[in-house]
């Protein structure tokens, strides 16, 4: 987490709210039950990113509507993967496999 985010995601009112949504959800990551994967979720993932300016603005830290549970991958594809080509994946037991 970034530091400027460490009291927020440490706060009652986020614990509160990761776990009310994640129980929503089933548990599952969204991302891939739309793909017909049954994945658990590991993170509640901010569609909009959190920032210095928007940190203290509960419509955007805590609203449902701009959170969405999701397994490692899927958040990691998010954070780091977006638009690039990679010459690897992971399957579902967590093995690397070469994609070339």
């Amino acid at each position: 987490m970034k530091p400027f985010a460490r009291a927020f995601y440490k706060s009652s009112a986020w614990e509160w709210t990761r776990a009310a949504y994640l129980k929503s959800v089933g548990g599952l990551c969204e991302r891939c039950w739309k793909k017909g994967l049954v994945t658990p979720a590991d993170i509640v993932h901010h569609k909009i990113y959190l920032t210095p300016e928007n940190i203290k603005d509960p419509a955007v830290t805590l609203s449902w509507n701009n959170l969405e549970a999701l397994c490692q991958k899927c958040h990691n594809t998010e954070h780091f993967f977006e638009g690039t080509e990679r010459r690897y994946d992971i399957d579902e037991l967590g093995r690397v496999v070469i994609t070339e």
